[in-house]
């Protein structure tokens, strides 16, 4: 199977704005984003399902997707985090974590079509890091 642009940000082969990263998980900021400050979370086993993930791995998955929630409440502590899983993107698990006040900014859907603006995403990265 040809390598996921997921598993290569894992690599070290493409950049990404890095929030967290341990032995089994990463997250990182998306670069198309919903809504400002969103995060994907991703297994470092290149899984496409998520419910195909080894329970330790899956286990592993959600602890991280909760230690980043928590801290993305801390910088938008106003607004509630979002928790999306639907795996049409990027053949590889993901957990796409999204500061929102209202169901609609939830529902949203991003502009492919915009340039990254990497200065600003590094700037959420640094706030957001632990």
């Amino acid at each position: 199977m040809e390598d996921s642009i997921f598993t290569k940000i894992i690599k070290g082969e493409i950049p990404c704005h890095k929030v967290f990263e341990d032995d089994q998980t990463i997250a990182f900021m998306d670069i198309n984003p919903v809504q400002k400050g969103m995060v994907l979370v991703v297994p470092k086993s290149p899984v496409d399902h998520f419910m195909d993930l080894p329970p330790d791995e899956y286990q592993a998955l959600m602890a991280t997707v909760q230690k980043v929630a928590k801290k993305m409440h801390e910088v938008f502590p106003n607004q509630r985090i979002g928790v999306q899983i639907e795996g049409f993107d990027i053949p590889h698990a993901h957990v796409k974590l999204i500061p929102i006040a209202t169901p609609a900014e939830f529902k949203a859907t991003p502009d492919m079509n915009v340039v990254p603006d990497h200065a600003a995403l590094s700037t959420m990265a640094e706030k957001l890091r632990f």
